[in-house]
């Protein structure tokens, strides 16, 4: 996993926690990179499972909403990083369509192993997707968060529904509707 996946990580959990949460799920979590990052880096994914499930214990929030807040963090990151790639897109719909041939495409230039999820469209209107979300990883809770993170950078809304299709998360099914108020 990119080592900016680490250190943005460790950053909203300064700012939201605090230094001394950091350092206890740093010292909690038996890293082998001693919680030593730098965002070029690639790291164990085993790491960044360790320091959110410690997070998890220690202020008593679930994972998946910790994943789910750190995926609304990162977007405001891409959003700095990368402010261009949104000037691209006409909506939130043709740039979740292009995630898998565009930007991914974009990702494995510059980070070459990079471990990304996959997205495969599985239907598509000019106001709805269905995604299929595949990713040893389970991060599906980060993806919901980025997907919603895009609508609004557009100023739409959208409804935004998830099925695991199985137990563990790797594959997840969304369906996103943009919603006219």
């Amino acid at each position: 996993m990119k080592g900016i996946v680490f250190t943005e990580f460790l950053e909203m959990v300064e700012a939201t926690f605090g230094l001394e949460t950091v350092d206890y799920i740093i010292n909690e979590s038996n890293l082998k990179s001693e919680g030593v990052y730098t965002s070029v880096g690639t790291y164990d994914f085993i790491e960044m499972v360790n320091l959110i499930t410690n997070l998890s214990s220690k202020v008593n929030i679930p994972v998946d909403t910790l994943i789910y807040e750190y995926g609304k963090y990162f977007f405001g990151v891409l959003i700095k990083s990368h402010p261009k790639i949104f000037d691209v897109y006409n909506s939130p719909i043709d740039l979740l369509s292009s995630v898998e041939s565009h930007i991914h495409v974009h990702v494995r230039k510059i980070y070459p192993e990079a471990e990304l999820p996959t997205f495969e469209i599985l239907e598509q209107t000019k106001d709805s997707i269905q995604m299929l979300y595949k990713s040893e990883r389970a991060m599906y809770m980060f993806a919901q968060a980025l997907i919603e993170k895009t609508f609004e950078h557009y100023h739409d809304m959208a409804k935004v529904s998830l099925e695991k299709l199985n137990e563990k998360g790797t594959k997840v099914k969304f369906t996103i509707e943009k919603v006219y108020e």
